[in-house]
């Protein structure tokens, strides 16, 4: 990234930025995503593995999250967003260790003083989904689209994926890895390689599912919202330190073999051994990590596994979304055997699993 560029660009922002809010609402949206074989694209990981060419599989959904800027009190910056209560703060007094934090830091990395950030998700609030992360790939997309109004390079797709990796990464206190950024800013069905080399790009991407085969593909998928936010940060955390300790090293080479041999299977649209492949990269999973799944998830997983499905939970599990995989046959018979299953808990649900071709999506509206 050109890092003198940029920064000039910032420092213009500062001085034009409320008069375009207060002419256009400037507004942007990313997707969500489901995955197999998350965790590989940290580089906690991913450098010790290189000689077995990690890579992770992602499928960005349906569910959008729309970020939109409006004006608001100079030198503040307020953020609202559905499942967490309103917060606002003198920019450089905002928090970046509050359940906001992500988006405070990026308004500050920005100097968005005066301003109201109002994120909108379609999906439910900490589902396992990458919404955190398609949030952050919105918000920066507003910023880019303001360059673009003024007349200024705006931040290309890349810049603004790994920036808001960094970003997330320099408050979050874990280790992060970047297929959510990827899935929020290109959307579609991708298996990402993660490059180790020096002088080349951090990661690449493979397409698995063509545009034109999505209004088939979605009919071999089921996504279920298990009623209760996850926790993955404890997970993640005890893969990593498992992981930096020496343990499971072997389960993880797995792990890799498992996600390369159901990109492949995916590609040829071989549904009964990517279905498979998934079981097995969950078993791994499990085994490292029993408390991945709640009751209801166990029930969803077993259920799966003996109507000929796979099934993984998304992220790093520990409640949120569970997803399948199946032929249409199958999977048209575990949409009902999931939907007694969720019914027995508030909040629990089905959801949309449409696959978002477009990704980032920036516009002004006024």
């Amino acid at each position: 990234m050109a890092i003198k560029h940029l920064k000039r660009n910032v420092q213009h922002t500062t001085h034009t930025f409320r008069s375009i809010l207060e002419s256009h609402q400037i507004e942007a949206s990313a997707p969500c995503r489901i995955d197999m074989g998350g965790t590989l694209d940290i580089s906690t990981f991913y450098y010790p593995l290189r000689h077995l060419s990690p890579c992770t599989v992602n499928m960005a959904i349906g569910l959008r999250t729309l970020v939109r800027l409006l004006p608001y009190e100079k030198g503040m910056v307020k953020i609202s967003s559905k499942g967490f209560e309103s917060a606002e703060y003198p920019l450089d007094e905002a928090p970046f260790n509050h359940p906001l934090g992500l988006m405070f830091a990026i308004a500050t990395y920005f100097r968005a003083e005066g301003v109201h950030i109002d994120i909108n998700s379609s999906s439910p609030p900490r589902s396992a989904l990458g919404g955190s992360s398609a949030a952050a790939v919105a918000l920066i997309g507003t910023f880019s689209y303001i360059f673009e109004q003024m007349n200024i390079k705006p931040l290309s797709s890349r810049q603004i994926a790994l920036l808001a990796q960094a970003i997330e990464a320099s408050v979050a206190g874990v280790p992060c890895g970047l297929q959510d950024q990827l899935a929020a800013v290109y959307g579609g069905v991708n298996a990402w390689y993660w490059q180790t080399d020096i002088g080349k790009p951090s990661f690449s991407k493979k397409t698995i599912v063509r545009k034109e085969s999505f209004n088939d593909f979605k009919h071999h998928l089921l996504l279920a919202y298990c009623g209760v936010p996850h926790e993955s940060k404890y997970i993640n955390q005890k893969w990593t330190t498992q992981f930096l300790s020496g343990k499971n090293r072997e389960l993880w080479a797995e792990i890799v073999a498992c996600t390369q041999k159901f990109s492949e299977a995916l590609t040829v649209k071989d549904f009964k051994d990517a279905s498979i492949l998934m079981n097995r990269e969950m078993a791994i999973r499990r085994k490292m990590t029993p408390e991945v799944l709640d009751d209801t998830g166990e029930q969803l997983v077993s259920s799966a596994v003996e109507n000929n499905c796979g099934a993984r939970f998304t992220g790093a599990g520990g409640g949120g979304c569970i997803w399948a995989l199946g032929e249409f046959e199958d999977i048209d018979k575990l949409k009902r055997i999931w939907e007694r299953i969720l019914s027995h808990r508030k909040d629990a649900s089905l959801l949309d699993v449409k696959i978002d071709s477009k990704g980032l999506l920036s516009s002004a509206i006024g």
